[in-house]
């Protein structure tokens, strides 16, 4: 178990699951880098290539696995998040025995704490420009097929590209932690469109606006 935790902060539960790649070459180091009290940092739960799970931080406790960045209207995401993190280096595509492990985990986690697909995100999400974890090797499809994520209905559209209407919805979708378009479109693309560069497009636009509408990540909030 990892010492790296502590209460969460004003009564808070876990309502976001957050998924990080270690960006480490095996899960012992991996392990030992987040139980060692020098780095102050921690995950919930460590799966290893071979589909081992590790708990490292009970799923009350406030792991430090998040760090600065917000989604929505919550700023201490570590406080309303369980961290996952998934030994790969971000280069290589996530072993088989360890994407059914995430599956499973998932499973339970969102049961027992009543979380909806659409609050499972990557670091990168709450996070742009500072993370890029889980990467673009990362298969959010799958976790959407099975009902742990979500994934755009829409994926092409006529919309023109207007940049200030694509950020607004970004907002409205959750990614509210910067209001640089360009760094909003290569966060969106790095989960949604990871093989694809170039401009804002009308495919950028149905999709974001077919998730915003669809999951508004704060259902009482006024957006642009």
């Amino acid at each position: 178990m990892s010492p790296n935790c502590g209460p969460r902060r004003d009564g808070a539960t876990p309502d976001i699951v957050v998924i990080h790649y270690t960006a480490m070459k095996a899960a012992e180091a991996a392990a030992d880098t987040l139980c060692n009290p020098r780095t102050q940092v921690s995950a919930h739960y460590l799966i290893a290539e071979d589909g081992a799970v590790l708990l490292l931080v009970p799923e009350e406790m406030r792991a430090w696995h998040a760090g600065e960045g917000q989604w929505g209207s919550v700023e201490d995401v570590n406080s309303r998040s369980i961290g996952i993190e998934l030994a790969n280096t971000g280069l290589a595509p996530f072993a088989a025995a360890q994407m059914d492990a995430l599956v499973a985990l998932l499973q339970g986690i969102m049961r027992r704490w009543d979380i909806r697909p659409e609050r499972v995100i990557g670091h990168s999400d709450m996070a742009p420009g500072r993370k890029i974890d889980p990467g673009a090797r990362f298969d959010w499809r799958r976790l959407a097929v099975t009902g742990l994520s979500i994934w755009p209905v829409a994926t092409t559209g006529d919309d023109a590209p207007e940049p200030g209407r694509f950020a607004a919805l970004m907002r409205r979708f959750g990614y509210t932690a910067t209001n640089d378009v360009d760094l909003l479109l290569k966060t969106f693309r790095l989960r949604f469109r990871p093989r694809y560069n170039g401009p804002l497009d009308g495919t950028d636009m149905a999709m974001i606006s077919d998730l915003a509408h669809r999951f508004p990540v704060d259902v009482n909030a006024t957006w642009a």
